[in-house]
């Protein structure tokens, strides 16, 4: 079975989450490719997806959300397991986002998917690589810096992900 891991990915964060899973899943000797989700082509040699994005003002990044609505109706018929990262913090990150889960403007597509998995997982701001409206913007939401993001619960995802497969 081969894999797509795909991700999109402003600073690097998502996509060191994503090389992660990637990693996971070839220790396990899953044939995978691990791609920026704007460099990714034919979605015919796949047999199943793990699809990420980073969040930006409580939605998945432009090209990621495009992506999942452009290709639903293809995924609906594989496997597919979803991650978001952003929040930062301490605590569960969908407390810190008020219960959210995944973004609302892609419900319909989530519904036609139907993914076996979607995940949030914190994420981290670093605001040297912010520009300053970034920085600004951060500073005006109170938003907690630093690297939240914890390898243990991703590489626990990714043990949901074998299990699944697994499956069958």
């Amino acid at each position: 079975m081969k894999l797509l891991v795909t991700y999109a990915s402003k600073y690097g964060s998502t996509g060191e989450i994503a090389a992660v899973i990637g990693k996971e899943l070839r220790k396990r000797s899953y044939d995978l490719e691990i791609k920026p989700i704007d460099e990714v082509g034919d979605l015919g040699q796949y047999e199943g997806f793990v699809i990420g994005s980073a969040l930006y003002a409580g939605g998945w990044m432009k090209s990621a959300a495009e992506f999942l609505r452009a290709n639903q109706d293809h995924l609906a018929g594989y496997p597919v397991w979803l991650f978001s990262s952003g929040p930062t913090g301490e605590g569960d990150p969908n407390e810190i986002l008020s219960g959210w889960t995944f973004p609302e403007d892609l419900a319909t597509a989530i519904e036609t998917i139907e993914p076996q998995d979607v995940i949030v997982f914190h994420g981290n701001i670093d605001l040297d690589k912010l520009n300053p409206a970034e920085q600004m913007i951060i500073k005006s939401v109170k938003a907690t810096v630093g690297d939240y993001r914890d390898w243990l619960v991703v590489r626990s995802w990714v043990d949901r992900i074998v299990l699944d497969l697994q499956k069958g």
